[in-house]
């Protein structure tokens, strides 16, 4: 069976380290820009950077209502950036989003760019590295979500149906571990 193909969304953020990442997780990486590059992937990453430049890049391309679609078909993961255009509602300041999975959540809430840091949190009962840079808080999780990791308290790895968010960066933590979970997601999805 061929690989699963899944796309980084390319307009911002660091897609290559993804893309990089998901290649070592065992899925063929490839960069979206369009909404006919949507087309020809099995599941997508929306990658970290900054959410309301983000938006304004995906509403310059006309991509918003055909990320809406792909996510009502098929597997999206988003980090960071990404968890911010996943949920239902932002708050600090309030925006825009993909409302694709039924969570609230706060940008920036842990601090200034100054404020990054690195943080130990548990997957699974396992050890784990979560990457914080000006990361965003999940302040709500729906009755569909299940909470996979939590860091002082507050949910940070999120999963509803086919859906996975992350207020953190796993593609900068040097473990393959939770992009191998979407990988293995979005194969599930293609059975």
């Amino acid at each position: 069976m061929a690989k699963p193909k899944i796309g980084v969304l390319a307009l911002q953020g660091d897609f290559e380290a993804h893309r990089d990442a998901l290649k070592r997780a065992g899925a063929e990486g490839v960069e979206v820009r369009s909404a006919s590059d949507l087309e020809l992937i099995d599941g997508l990453i929306i990658p970290g950077g900054e959410s309301t430049t983000m938006l304004k890049l995906i509403e310059e391309e006309e991509l918003l209502p055909a990320l809406k679609d792909f996510g009502a078909r098929k597997p999206v993961f988003g980090t960071c950036a990404g968890a911010i255009l996943l949920a239902s509602e932002v708050v600090n300041p309030q925006q825009r989003s993909l409302g694709l999975m039924d969570m609230s959540i706060e940008r920036n809430a842990y601090g200034r760019q100054i404020d990054s840091r690195i943080a130990p949190i548990e997957i699974d009962g396992e050890p784990a590295e979560a990457v914080f840079i000006r990361a965003p808080v999940i302040s709500r999780v729906g009755p569909g979500g299940k909470i996979l990791a939590s860091y002082q308290g507050n949910p940070v790895l999120v999963e509803e149906g086919r859906h996975l968010a992350a207020t953190f960066h796993p593609e900068l933590s040097g473990s393959e571990r939770i992009h191998k979970h979407f990988v293995r997601k979005v194969a599930g999805e293609r059975n």
